[in-house]
């Protein structure tokens, strides 16, 4: 049997010194087996896995290709020179398909020009627009969720700046001085559902100074999961934490109670009690600590406008599946006003009344009230106005006594 002449010459002369030997003659077997190692190798290197994020199982190269024929670039917008975090770390070509019931989001190889990964626009249940936090120019995250847990999230990154040159194709007109982030926005608006979720400062605003950019004030909060730091992000649909994969949204109707704990003086954690909407039975805490206690007042006036503090109202939530894309009703006054009392503050005073009582106890406490003292320094009440009595009575023997030595010095 003899070997193809598509084997690279270094991998034949160490076939051919192999099966020179005399052993071949008594094992051709050895022949066929390196020439099935050479088809295996070959056709998997064909096959490479092509990441799909419709929750799929995953499809070879030539099979999405194939699935590709009908895709042309001049049926979608495109912005190159885009930075992907998830699911891939790489610059890649943005491509918005401008068919909105059978279209995709795709990322496209710049010098191969295909497609590294898409998703279908009905797969995509919400797309939050986030500033980077910790930057000293502007830049902008998207982070999109697909429905259900099947699907794969999508996070890229655009500047803040104005649009340069043709980096962004479309068939639709856009004003020159409009930023990357603005396009952007008002592309996927077109094509998405739900609109492009941003963040509010009327919502929610940190009281802890930027470093990177003075005067500005952050939408965000740091705070730790576990042992990764992050950012907290209160929207006006739901929370997110990011940037690190998993990205993690609550939205509203899947959040069952909010609460606190480890409330100290520089820092406190938040707790978020979530359901699973397959199954109401099964619900997790997920703790997320070390948060600035500048930022409590504003997080707990978050929570509280939105009765998240209260697990009786998750039913409501569940049903009323709030609208992301609703106008606001009148919110209750005193909760606006920021009247009353919040899990958070509550918190905080009970460890300040124990504080407190722990230093009344110190002030009180004498080493010698259970022991042979004659009464100084009891911390009872009862034990006090003992001694005040048995001390009145002594100073009144003491006045008879000495009256009575006055009498007799007398006579």
């Amino acid at each position: 049997m003899s070997l193809s002449p598509t084997h690279p010459t270094s991998l034949l002369s160490r076939i051919d010194l192999v099966t020179s030997k005399p052993p071949v003659s008594t094992q051709p077997q050895l022949i066929k087996l390196f020439e099935d190692v050479r088809k295996y190798i070959k056709s998997s290197s064909a096959t490479k896995p092509l990441p799909l994020l419709n929750g799929q199982a995953p499809a070879s190269k030539k099979r999405k290709l194939e699935a590709d024929d009908t895709f042309t670039s001049d049926q979608a917008d495109t912005v190159s020179d885009i930075s992907f975090s998830i699911p891939q770390r790489k610059k890649l070509k943005l491509s918005l398909e401008r068919n909105t019931e059978m279209g995709y989001l795709r990322a496209i190889n710049p010098t191969t020009d295909e497609t590294e990964f898409r998703l279908r626009w009905s797969d995509v249940e919400y797309c939050v627009c986030l500033p980077v936090p910790e930057k000293a120019q502007p830049q902008y995250n998207f982070c999109i969720f697909p429905r259900g847990e099947g699907g794969e999230q999508v996070l890229f990154t655009v500047p803040g700046g104005k649009v340069k040159g043709d980096s962004i194709q479309s068939d639709v007109s856009f004003d020159p001085e409009e930023s990357y982030k603005g396009v952007v926005v008002g592309m996927l608006n077109k094509r998405l559902k739900n609109k492009v979720l941003e963040p509010d400062p009327k919502e929610f605003a940190s009281q802890v100074a930027q470093a990177h950019r003075k005067g500005e004030k952050a939408v965000h909060v740091k705070a730790f999961k576990g042992s990764k730091d992050g950012f907290l992000f209160f929207l006006s649909a739901g929370i997110i934490y990011g940037f690190k994969k998993p990205l993690e949204f609550f939205p509203f109707h899947a959040i069952t109670s909010i609460s606190y704990t480890s409330v100290l003086q520089r820092t406190f954690n938040l707790n978020i009690t979530t359901t699973n909407d397959a199954n109401d039975e099964e619900s997790k805490e997920i703790e997320f600590s070390m948060i600035d206690q500048a930022d409590f007042a504003g997080i707990d006036a978050y929570v509280r406008r939105h009765d998240l503090q209260d697990a009786s109202m998750a039913e409501q939530r569940r049903a009323k599946r709030l609208n992301v894309n609703g106008v606001k009703g009148k919110e209750n006054e005193d909760e606006e006003n920021g009247d009353g009392e919040g899990e958070l503050q509550k918190a905080a005073r009970e460890v300040e009344e124990m504080d407190d009582e722990d230093e009344e106890e110190d002030e009180n406490f004498d080493p010698g009230s259970e022991g042979e003292s004659e009464g100084s320094g009891s911390s009872s009440e009862e034990e006090d106005g003992g001694d005040h009595a048995e001390a009145h009575r002594e100073g009144d023997l003491a006045e008879e006594e000495l009256g009575s030595e006055m009498e007799e010095v007398s006579e």
